[in-house]
């Protein structure tokens, strides 16, 4: 086979000299000398519709040539050679060597996968796997296929890592034949949630078995049995949740991992290879998993409801208690890795704050509903040690066996079952006064009768509010016995509480005050800027306005430091997320609704989120413009007095669509200008509050120099159209005309009465006609020479300076 490629060479070329000497095939590099090597070229082809022709090989060019047989020599002749490119994959063609034609590897342009021979010959041919050249059995990579064009020589290029582990790229999980999940895909993810609830469950079915002894009371004697109903019940929850974290079993075995020797840098490189997966798991959690799963109670209570016999209760009891506290160890530890594995894949194991601190709780009551069905189970154990002693008492007519419920078969039972509620009652009575047997802690529960109700329900929130109680006090209300066993469960239940509530208090107060932490910031930065303003002593109208500002800010952004949060991430994202925010704010400025997207997308980049209070000052007439805003929400006004010129005064008012600051976008568009910014002519103040874009001298620089598309006629018809100065400009010029044309009139007017005047003296006189013709004349002139400079000096009086026009003679044709 045959890699033309001129970036495929250095370590993959000694990577492939050396394993490929291993196996007994030989790996070739060969450097062109001259373009005259033959090729075979062929019509073009066709590749996705459009006509693709070979590339012949060039001078200078390194390739490789990977020899699959196992054994050949150096000195057998090549007689044609084919090829694939970095751009586009073509069919290998056979290759003569000492006239004998000899097959390669066939890489076809209309399929993805590799041409392989038969059976037979694949067991004598080399496979290019992750594992190894040489291998026997083709990898699930080289199955996939090798994709086309420049993807392919990448994924090949990685697959050459002879003798790795399976550290793979994410791409190769997409050619696999069978399913391996990345441990941070969203479904498992999602799964591993599942999973953590279902543990949850699971260790709160698990007690459930210490309610199946039951005291049976009857007409006829007392005997302890097994609660059937809640033995079906119990035995077929804890199976159906056991099935489903099977499931999780299942996944483990087809979850990739992070190779430890790759954690240097980064997230680390993936290991897929399916046996070093399965021997990991087998390795680190697979034993608690398999120990957890193990139906051994479901066993004892099946194998008790098919076997009726009565001395088979006492064994069941304590089967049942040691088997579900030995196995609820493995049970309870299973949740530990995945709480941890779902904390390192998706980053936190509570999205909200609520969570955690419920998270933390239903802990705190799972452990009350354990103790309570400690003390239950421990209740009637006690109960069953009194009878045992008042049994021991009255040899000669008790059987031990008389104690369990299904025995009426036993002879003797008859004579047993008209003195055993004597018997019982008499000694083991619960009670100050019972001198016989003392029940310490177990006393309430016997005196209640709660280990004789058949109501389930009723007996699990009795015990559970008892396990809630002293778990909560630390067990001081506990009045316990000289039995060891109720001593060393008193002691437990008080160091279980007292570390229980603790980690409660902690982790729920560290979930909430993460809720309030904002306000508590807030709070911490408002008496700190009180503090401030009454030892600079500021006057009341100021300290009102930075009150206004924060409480503003606060409402607005609650906060988050919005700027810096965008900021932090990388540069297509946060473009996308300023496209996302303020695109169609900015489109709705006039200026830029007819923008292309990548100006647009410039713009939104370098906008920045502006706030204004009422009665602040954004703009003052002479002050240099740093910033152009573009406002969203608000209403401002607008003032100008042209310079302070006097008698001169213009106000108009902005709202939302509109924009100031257009001083800067002339400085901007001008190519001669320099680093002096421009002055404002006019003073601008926010009339309430006013949420704006502000967009900043160096980047609005950047936005003009690098995209021409803003140099177009139609954005210069609607910068003057929107323009506050434009606008002032234009109504004063036809002000201005409009008095030029009246007084031009009034002159008009003025002159013609005035030679009219003087035609009539001049008539009515004694001088001579020409003469008074000629003076008529000489008068007219002289008139008509003075109203001509009294209205040039009246025109230069009354005009106004045409604001500066930008530059938008790039793109006219626009």
């Amino acid at each position: 086979m045959v890699l033309r490629t001129s970036r495929f060479i250095g370590k993959q070329l000694d990577s492939l000299r050396g394993n490929g000497l291993k196996t007994g095939g030989r790996v070739l590099s060969i450097t062109i000398p001259s373009p005259s090597l033959p090729v075979h070229r062929r019509q073009p082809e066709l590749l996705h519709g459009q006509p693709v022709l070979r590339k012949p090989f060039l001078e200078g060019e390194t390739f490789v040539i990977i020899f699959c047989r196992p054994f050949f020599s150096r000195s057998r002749a090549l007689t044609s050679l084919g090829c694939f490119s970095a751009d586009v994959q073509y069919p290998i063609d056979a290759q003569y060597v000492d006239g004998q034609r000899e097959k390669f590897v066939r890489l076809e342009e209309s399929s993805p996968r590799l041409s392989h021979a038969s059976d037979a010959e694949r067991t004598n041919r080399c496979t290019f796997n992750v594992d190894g050249l040489g291998s026997k059995s083709t990898s699930r990579s080289s199955k996939g296929g090798v994709r086309k064009g420049p993807e392919g020589l990448k994924f090949l290029g990685r697959s050459f890592r002879f003798g790795a582990s399976r550290e793979v790229f994410p791409e190769d999980l997409k050619v696999s034949e069978k399913k391996i999940f990345d441990p941070q895909d969203k479904f498992l993810i999602q799964m591993n949630r599942l999973f953590v609830i279902s543990c949850i469950l699971a260790v709160s079915v698990d007690p459930l078995f210490f309610y199946l002894p039951i005291k049976d009371e009857n007409e006829k004697s007392t005997c302890l049995g097994i609660d059937r109903k809640l033995a079906i019940a119990s035995t077929t929850v804890r199976t159906i949740i056991d099935c489903f974290y099977l499931i999780r079993m299942a996944l483990q075995f087809r979850t990739a991992y992070i190779a430890p020797s790759t954690r240097v840098f980064g997230r680390g490189e993936l290991v897929i290879n399916p046996a070093q997966i399965a021997k990991q798991y087998l390795r680190s959690n697979f034993i608690i998993d398999f120990l957890s799963v193990l139906p051994l109670p479901q066993i004892v209570v099946w194998r008790f409801l098919h076997r009726s016999k009565g001395s088979d209760v006492l064994a069941t009891k304590n089967a049942l208690f040691a088997i579900v506290l030995l196995q609820y160890i493995p049970r309870l530890s299973r949740i530990l890795p995945l709480t941890s594995e779902l904390k390192r894949t998706a980053g936190v194991f509570a999205e909200s704050a609520w969570a955690g601190a419920a998270y933390y709780l239903l802990w705190y009551m799972l452990a009350c509903h354990v103790v309570g069905a400690f003390w239950y189970v421990l209740a009637v154990e006690r109960e069953d040690d009194c009878w045992h002693a008042a049994c021991k008492t009255n040899n000669d007519i008790c059987n031990t066996n008389f104690l369990y419920c299904g025995n009426e078969h036993i002879d003797g039972y008859d004579k047993w079952q008209n003195v055993s509620e004597q018997v019982l009652q008499d000694l083991c009575l619960p009670g100050d006064d019972n001198s016989f047997f003392s029940f310490g802690i177990f006393e309430q529960s016997l005196n209640s009768n709660i280990v004789a109700s058949k109501e389930f329900c009723i007996k699990l929130a009795y015990c559970f509010w008892w396990g809630l109680q002293n778990l909560s006090t630390l067990g001081q209300g506990l009045q316990t016995s000289t039995y060891l066993g109720e001593v060393i469960f008193s002691i437990a239940i008080a160091v279980l509480g007292l570390v229980l509530f603790a980690l409660l208090i902690g982790n729920m107060q560290t979930y909430l005050q993460s809720m309030a932490i904002r306000l508590e910031e807030m709070r911490v930065k408002r008496r700190d800027s009180e503090l401030w303003m009454h030892h600079r002593m500021l006057p009341s109208d100021l300290r009102e306005r930075v009150r206004r500002y924060d409480q503003y800010k606060w409402l607005e952004t609650r906060g988050v430091d919005e700027e810096g949060l965008v900021q932090s991430l990388p540069k297509d994202l946060k473009r996308d997320i300023k496209r996302h925010l303020c695109l169609a704010l900015v489109k709705r400025v006039p200026l830029f609704e007819n923008m292309d997207e990548r100006l647009l997308d410039a713009i939104c980049e370098r906008l920045k989120p502006t706030l204004f209070t009422e009665n602040t000052y954004i703009l003052r007439e002479g002050d240099p413009v740093d910033e152009m805003l573009f406002i969203i929400r608000g209403r401002l006004e607008s003032i100008t007095t042209d310079g302070g010129r006097s008698g001169f005064f213009n106000r108009s008012f902005l709202k939302e669509r509109d924009f100031c600051g257009e001083e800067l976008l002339t400085w901007a568009l001008d190519p001669k200008s320099g680093g002096n910014l421009p002055t404002s002519t006019r003073t601008v103040k926010a009339l309430k509050e006013v949420e704006a874009f502000a967009l900043n001298a160096d980047e609005l620089k950047f936005v003009a120099g690098q995209f021409r598309r803003l140099h177009s006629r139609q954005v210069q018809h609607t910068f003057r159209f929107y323009s506050q100065q434009w606008r002032t400009w234009a109504a004063c010029f036809i002000q201005a005309a409009w008095r030029r044309h009246a007084r031009r009139k009034m002159v008009e007017l003025r002159q013609r009465e005035e030679e009219a005047g003087l035609r009539n003296n001049l008539v009515g006189g004694t001088t001579s006609l020409g003469a008074a013709i000629y003076a008529s004349r000489f008068a007219a002139n002289a008139l008509r020479s003075v109203h001509r400079l009294r209205n040039r000096s009246v025109r230069e009086l009354v005009r106004l300076q045409k604001p500066p026009e930008p530059d938008f003679t790039a793109d006219d044709a626009d």
